[in-house]
């Protein structure tokens, strides 16, 4: 399937078009290069702005009711139990790309040791989306778009094209739900 828009999708610098499966005309959502778990995903405005104070009140409003549109569909087809909203707003907060967003990571009991073990995830190198997305762009020669990843690193970036299935698959999964909606 073709990326859902023809327009290019940025995240902060980082073209983003063929990990997007949700578009409003103000917000976007994509899946993630490395998710911190399974169906971790990220909800975006259109317009690239660092702060949520930035944003205007029809944006805010939009990307709240993207992140509860998109929270609907993650938790059903994640089969989770809960989920964590959460945004980092600013650098002091560990927000890595300077570009709203609010991630979306479904939980289910037991998933991990500490149910806030999340946060330090996120805090991490882990959660360290720009670094990420500039490994990603520079690559390896031989590799293509991929950096190497070390053989004892538990999250191992995913391909474009992992991304691209599964963000057409999200994309119909969304579909469904809006029909229910109406």
């Amino acid at each position: 399937m073709p990326p859902l828009t023809k327009d290019v999708i940025k995240f902060g610098t980082f073209v983003v078009t063929s990990q997007v499966f949700h578009l409003t005309p103000l917000s976007f959502a994509l899946v993630n290069l490395k998710p911190l778990l399974p169906g971790h995903v990220l909800v975006s405005p259109r317009r690239v702005v660092p702060r949520l104070n930035d944003l205007s009140a029809a944006e805010v409003q939009d990307l709240f009711a993207t992140v509860q549109r998109v929270s609907r569909t993650i938790e059903r087809v994640f089969h989770a139990s809960a989920l964590n909203i959460a945004i980092q707003d600013g650098q002091d907060a560990g927000q890595s790309v300077p570009h709203v967003h609010a991630h979306i990571i479904p939980r289910k009991k037991h998933d991990l040791p500490e149910p806030d073990a999340i946060y330090q995830m996120m805090e991490s190198e882990d959660g360290d989306l720009a670094r990420q997305f500039r490994k990603r762009d520079e690559g390896d020669v031989k590799r293509g778009r991929f950096p190497a990843v070390d053989a004892d690193e538990h999250r191992k970036p995913r391909s474009e094209e992992e991304m691209s299935k599964e963000a057409e698959w999200l994309a119909d999964e969304m579909a469904k739900d809006a029909g229910k909606e109406r």
